[in-house]
């Protein structure tokens, strides 16, 4: 019995470090379209808004470099503190932790050359508000990506957000349409993102 426990054991931490390793390798190979597209640079300000576990935070700060910065924003208070004990483990002196609130990402006014949301902006229950706060952070000329998935059967609506959103997850034109009218311009579609996702880029004037 203790053979069998100590094998089933074994495996649940082989098949935890290879879904991690999996999960860096994914992040990795996506920041690295995202950083192509959005034109990043050694020295880009970047935000990760609605950070998770940090891995794509990470990943990006590896690609803005030492010159770069890399805020990483959550409304969670369990993985803002996740996100922070990670930085420090990893002695990363280019990212930034913010807490941010359901209107508000409390990024500082005018600080990004790049924002992104990755499956993020399908949660948001006021996206007036917080477009404007996005816009607010965004430098003259700064790039917002909306990385979204078309609404999908049989998964939980999310609560409190606006009824156009048709179920879990977001149609394209909605996205487009709320951020126009906020004051950003479409720059780029891209229907082949990873994970049956699309990405929406959008840019300040």
């Amino acid at each position: 019995m203790n053979r069998k426990r100590s094998l089933f054991f074994a495996l649940t931490l082989l098949f935890a470090a290879a879904f991690a390793i999996k999960l860096h390798a994914d992040a990795a190979d996506e920041i690295a379209r995202l950083a192509a597209l959005m034109q990043w640079k050694p020295g880009t300000i970047v935000a990760d808004i609605g950070a998770g576990d940090g891995s794509y935070s990470f990943a990006a700060a590896a690609r803005v470099g030492p010159s770069g910065k890399v805020f990483a924003t959550e409304i969670d208070q369990a993985k803002l503190k996740e996100l922070n004990a990670e930085i420090k483990k990893r002695n990363l002196q280019n990212v930034t932790v913010l807490e941010s609130a359901e209107a508000d990402t409390n990024l500082p006014v005018a600080c990004c050359d790049a924002i992104f949301l990755r499956r993020v902006y399908h949660h948001l229950t006021k996206p007036a508000e917080f477009n404007a706060n996005l816009i607010r952070s965004l430098k003259p000329g700064g790039r917002l990506a909306i990385i979204e998935f078309p609404p999908r059967p049989g998964l939980e609506p999310v609560e409190g957000v606006p009824a156009n959103r048709g179920g879990h997850g977001i149609p394209q034109k909605i996205v487009i349409e709320e951020l126009t009218a906020a004051g950003l311009q479409v720059e780029k579609i891209v229907n082949d993102w990873p994970g049956d996702s699309y990405c929406v880029l959008f840019v300040r004037k």
